[in-house]
């Protein structure tokens, strides 16, 4: 397997190439040639799969340099019920994601239930393992520079910290994530991580990494990856959990199911689109945006408008106050026919803060066959969701899962199964679930009293520059 850019002028790559590297050398992102093809035969194989096995028969079809026998080993370490304990509602840790059954033919699933409550871990407990064995194998070093709005950060430092061979410097959005967010980040002191929050947004932070990226000297250099969700294993990670979903909520292969995502970055959504292209038998994807909804401007009207950071809404549902959504050229990629020369040109106008618009083009009339639906979700929307699902299914939601069964119960599909994709735990979000419930949301026992923990985090401008000079200092 092999994998090329988006914007079409970077040579084609293996895995372990691209792993490490985050954005192609063309600005671009990294795509495999053609998208694996899965058939009934090997659809009925996986129903019986334990996760890890499953994820190893998927993950096999994209990862192709490292030799079976290990990554069979990585994969069969990453994904443990020991890892990924913090299951809720009843849920068995052996499925890793389970479903928890809201009502006939609704569901939510499971991704929170690794150590930072939040379904970046599903791809970032693997991509540190990744990384360790690819970089030992080298005899290689990495420093990893990325952006978060919430939950990429904490779960790539949990996936990360110890590591030999790996820095981290995570940059975050100054006072704009929840107290629970923070801590998780900054509580922790392991010498090879390091907190930059810069006084801005998360946008601020992701156009900071960009540009470091992009300056392919500096890069090369220091040596300096990225493990945002522009990095595609962690969308290769995520397509697993579409398939595993899938299995739960049906009994036989003939069935097809829809699945509601809440999307800031796209990247969630991104790993389910494919695993639709793959054969996954997907009827629909449903996006739910919160107030900063430039996603669901464009599916609605094939407008794509990112938002400056000014215009962009500090919300209840953090993770997603995004307004320029990094994996979303992966999409628009396969919606104009896999034409590098239309994605370069449509991405000039989006790295000038401009906006394009898809909707009066021949491309446009392409999109029914992928399957996106999508809305969006305000403060008072999730509050209400989050009391609806308490109080009609006892299940507490957090901000960002409520997005989506929001959206979900807008889009249902007679006799089609609707899984909501959890993305947190209610725990790292208490002061909107005290304002919805009037109640604490239960957390686990390891991460009680972690905002008293002795914190560590640097202030920063949103500087590019100064932002490099701190990096240079510390390696």
């Amino acid at each position: 397997m092999r994998y090329i850019s988006t914007r079409g002028h970077a040579a084609p790559q293996a895995f372990c190439d691209i792993l490490l590297g985050g954005l192609a050398p063309d600005g671009g992102l990294y795509l495999p040639e053609s998208y694996p093809q899965i058939s009934r035969a090997e659809l009925d194989a996986w129903r019986k799969l334990s996760y890890a096995d499953l994820a190893y028969e998927i993950l096999s079809k994209f990862i192709t340099d490292i030799p079976p026998a290990d990554l069979k080993a990585l994969v069969a370490k990453t994904y443990t019920a020991a890892v990924y304990c913090h299951t809720r509602n009843g849920g068995d840790a052996a499925q890793i994601t389970p479903l928890t059954k809201l009502e006939d033919g609704l569901y939510t699933q499971e991704l929170s239930n690794g150590p930072t409550l939040a379904f970046k871990d599903m791809a970032m407990q693997l991509l540190g393992n990744l990384f360790e064995y690819v970089l030992d194998k080298r005899g290689e070093s990495i420093n990893i520079l990325g952006a978060t709005s919430g939950d990429t950060g904490s779960a790539a430092e949990y996936a990360m910290r110890g590591k030999h061979n790996v820095k981290v410097f995570m940059l975050s959005p100054d006072g704009k994530m929840s107290a629970f967010q923070r801590a998780q980040m900054y509580s922790l002191q392991d010498a090879n991580i390091f907190n930059i929050a810069v006084t801005g947004m998360f946008d601020d932070a992701q156009d900071i990494v960009k540009a470091v990226s992009n300056d392919a000297a500096f890069k090369a250099k220091y040596k300096i990856g990225a493990v945002n969700s522009i990095n595609w294993a962690r969308v290769a990670a995520q397509i697993v959990y579409y398939f595993q979903g899938y299995f739960l909520a049906t009994k036989s292969n003939d069935e097809q199911v829809a699945f509601a995502v809440p999307s800031g970055n796209f990247g969630n959504i991104c790993a389910g689109h494919i695993a639709r292209q793959m054969g996954l038998p997907i009827a629909r994807l449903v996006l739910a945006t919160n107030e900063n909804d430039v996603l669901d401007e464009f599916f609605r009207t094939g407008v794509y408008r990112p938002r400056t950071t000014a215009e962009t809404n500090v919300t209840s549902s953090p993770s997603m106050d995004i307004s320029k959504a990094s994996n979303f050229e992966r999409f628009v990629f396969d919606l104009v026919g896999r034409d590098p020369a239309v994605v370069s040109e449509l991405w000039a106008k989006v790295d000038k803060g401009q906006a394009f618009d898809l909707g009066a083009t021949v491309h446009w009339s392409k999109m029914p066959d992928f399957g996106f639906v999508s809305g969006k979700s305000t403060h008072i929307d999730r509050i209400n969701t989050i009391r609806f699902a308490q109080g009609r299914y006892n299940v507490m939601l957090d901000t960002h899962t409520a997005d989506g069964l929001k959206v979900a119960l807008e889009h249902r599909l007679p006799n089609v199964p609707m899984i909501v994709l959890e993305t947190a735990q209610p725990a790292k979000f208490e002061e909107t679930i005290r304002e919805a419930l009037g109640q604490e949301p239960v957390r686990p026992v390891d991460l009680m009293g972690i905002e008293k923990l002795p914190q560590r985090v640097d202030v920063m401008a949103p500087d590019v520059e100064a932002v490099k000079r701190y990096l240079v200092e510390r390696l």
